[in-house]
């Protein structure tokens, strides 16, 4: 298990094409929302299992649930 969380500032410049900075603001954005969207999936992938009446989260609980979480997102 990872002790901290990866830095998101190196994959998200790691995946742009051009040399955009970002500042620190930009960067603890970034990290915030990741957070706030991580949260979100857990918190549904508990209901999801707690629906199935299963005391454990499994992987098909997160993948059900991340489909409908991204659609939701996309807008």
């Amino acid at each position: 298990m990872l002790n901290k969380a990866p830095k998101l500032k190196h994959t998200v410049k790691g995946k742009m094409k051009s040399n955009v900075k970002m500042g620190p603001a930009s960067e603890a954005m970034l990290e915030l929302l990741t957070l706030v969207f991580v949260n979100s999936l857990a918190e549904e992938a508990k209901a999801k299992a707690f629906e199935e009446k299963s005391a454990t989260i499994r992987a098909q609980h997160l993948k059900a649930v991340s489909k409908k979480v991204l659609k939701k997102a996309r807008g």
